[in-house]
């Protein structure tokens, strides 16, 4: 049975209760509206701790000036019993009182350099720092011994990772791989957004995905690589922020690394999607 929690004193005095006993605590932040991938998230946890707490908070720090906050989709009930049965022990879902008490406009903000700055964080400025704010005051909440997040959002891994690090957080990040459809498309909320038309569409993401790995391991020029993964994007009517091999650190990648990342952001009608492949290429490549 999973317990719905609001208030921060009945938290800390569960969890408190939880380590007195020895047991080792999961955490899984989310934003709730979950799908089949988060709930995978809590599995994963559920394998590495005795107890597992899930968050549902809409965070209105990471939201940018033409990202509606107000609109983002709430499925509390939904999301509870999803939780339930996917193994959950206590669902957090604090107030926006209760996680910035001098309101938004007085939050001590956290922003991690560099890692934010480049694709995602120069699409949405300002969004990783609403991530970090927001992150590093559920760890400080909940106080889990390892927090699961998803490949999907490769960047925010990397983000958190560093946040994790530099701030001394006494928290294990475990990463989990990237849930998809069955045509590839990889499990997101805002999939609900696309019209049947758009959603055929949509699995263009994880093709063009494949063969940029394909000719990063036969040797193709990045430069090639990019502008074809971008000209297939747009022939599928995506509008196209960035499709880009990077090393694993983010930098450009050049003819001697071996380990990369694709990544891709894109939009089709008013749905953005976001998507990456990692993968290791040959020496000879």
């Amino acid at each position: 049975m999973t317990t719905v929690i609001d208030e921060l004193d009945r938290l800390r005095a569960t969890v408190r209760e939880w380590k007195r006993a020895g047991e080792r605590v999961a955490f899984v932040p989310t934003m709730g509206n979950l799908h089949a991938g988060h709930f995978s998230l809590v599995r994963l946890a559920r394998e590495h701790a005795d107890r597992v707490v899930a968050s549902v908070f809409v965070n209105p720090t990471q939201f940018g000036p033409n990202e509606d906050f107000a609109r983002y989709p709430r499925t509390p009930e939904r999301d509870a019993q999803g939780l339930e049965e996917a193994g959950c022990d206590v669902l957090w879902m604090p107030s926006v009182e209760t996680m910035y008490p001098f309101g938004v406009d007085g939050a001590v903000r956290v922003r991690v350099p560099g890692v934010t700055d480049v694709l995602e964080g120069a699409h949405r400025p300002g969004h990783f720092d609403g991530v970090a704010t927001v992150v590093a005051r559920l760890f400080l909440q909940v106080q889990p011994d390892i927090a699961v997040f998803g490949r999907k959002d490769y960047q925010q891994l990397a983000v958190i990772r560093y946040l994790v690090r530099e701030m001394s957080f006494p928290i294990e990040i475990v990463p989990a791989d990237t849930r998809r459809e069955d045509d590839g498309l990889a499990m997101s909320s805002r999939n609900q957004y696309l019209s049947e038309d758009e959603r055929a569409r949509a699995v263009a993401i994880h093709r063009v995905l494949g063969r940029m790995r394909d000719g990063a391991v036969a040797g193709r020029s990045v430069a090639d690589i990019e502008a074809d993964a971008a000209a297939e994007l747009g022939g599928e009517g995506f509008d196209v922020d960035y499709a880009v091999l990077r090393r694993r650190d983010f930098q450009a990648a050049e003819a001697g690394d071996r380990e990369l990342v694709a990544l891709v952001a894109a939009r089709i009608g008013r749905t953005r999607l976001i998507d990456n492949l990692e993968f290791e290429r040959p020496p000879s490549a």
